[in-house]
């Protein structure tokens, strides 16, 4: 399958620069230690394109990703938990992607978060757990405030007319950015979204890792989902759609319970 080796970019209505994220940068392969977090791949009637993103399991039938990432004329959705996945991988599931009601092509990044409801559950020993409400309000920037990014995609990202130079081995990849800011004034962070680094010491999200978590420090709280770069050599910073904001939380909640979980 085409989308297993090239990544593709949805939304191109952005603000500030910001680009829907789909890789970790500067991180390490992941193995075993995330299962529970998949790469999905779809197929968008309107643009003939399919697109890659990553996601979490919070439970037997939930995948939890980014609203770009579930919105659109989409057909169908496949989802690959596969440590390297590849077209051969017997573990695929389908399932069917939902957006949340308030997501906004033109203001992607305030309700970027959306659902894959699987076919069939995906029993795990664990599953990504939702933050409590409003629990990121206490987090502080700064280098002692880390996450732990998972996702598949782009190693390296370049601009297109040196794109022949992007890395896109194609496996769960994981980095340890920390926190730039959260609640500012910025239009893409206000009090929904947060900026992360991405550079050389700490990693980062880019072209692939869009809806993947950010998981708070080394726990299974995902605090976020990848949803933005803000440049295309993905660098500097990443933005992230909090998960713990109560409109957020009700509504993967009323997802979750429509599966019957």
């Amino acid at each position: 399958m085409r989308a297993l080796i090239t990544a593709f970019l949805a939304s191109l209505l952005l603000v500030a620069g910001a680009s829907p994220a789909h890789a970790i940068t500067h991180g390490s392969l992941d193995g075993d230690d995330h299962p529970y977090v998949g790469m999905m791949v779809t197929y968008d009637v309107a643009t003939r394109t399919e697109l890659r993103c990553s996601g979490t399991l919070i439970s037997a039938r939930v995948f939890l990703t980014a609203g770009h990432c579930t919105s659109g004329q989409l057909m169908y959705t496949t989802v690959w938990f596969d440590a390297v996945p590849t077209p051969q991988s017997p573990g695929a599931v389908g399932g069917t992607p939902y957006a949340h009601p308030a997501y906004d092509p033109d203001a992607f990044y305030t309700h970027d978060v959306g659902v894959v409801i699987l076919d069939r559950p995906v029993p795990m020993a664990t599953y990504g757990r939702l933050p409590a409400a409003d629990q990121l309000d206490a987090l502080r920037p700064g280098g002692r405030t880390t996450f732990t990014s998972v996702g598949y995609g782009l190693q390296a990202s370049f601009p297109e007319a040196a794109s022949w130079k992007n890395q896109d081995d194609v496996a769960r990849r994981v980095a340890h950015p920390r926190l730039l800011q959260i609640n500012t004034g910025m239009p893409e962070v206000g009090d929904f979204g947060m900026l992360l680094s991405a550079n050389a010491d700490t990693g980062g999200t880019c072209t692939g890792d869009s809806g993947g978590p950010n998981f708070l420090g080394t726990s299974t709280v995902i605090a976020g989902v990848t949803s933005y770069t803000r440049n295309p050599a993905c660098a500097g910073s990443s933005g992230v759609l909090r998960l713990d904001r109560p409109d957020i939380l009700d509504w993967i909640g009323a997802m979750e319970a429509s599966a019957g979980q």
